[in-house]
């Protein structure tokens, strides 16, 4: 992929309810964990989401979009 295509924007917050766990570090998303929503509405710990867009443009779940 042309890493020259923009990352992709998310929302951030503070998680209020458990979701499983984040696809990046494989650790559980908490209550009070910063998180990160993509527009695919897939959710990742803000600081995970942010290493992997250093080399990455896409959602981890869907590199295709």
């Amino acid at each position: 992929m042309c890493l020259t295509k923009p990352r992709l924007s998310y929302n951030e917050d503070i998680l209020s309810d458990a979701k499983g766990e984040c696809v990046i570090c494989l650790d559980d998303l908490s209550p009070g964990d910063v998180i990160a929503r993509l527009p695919c509405l897939c959710v990742y710990h803000k600081g995970c989401i942010d290493k992997w867009f250093e080399v990455n443009r896409s959602c981890p779940e869907h590199p295709g979009d």
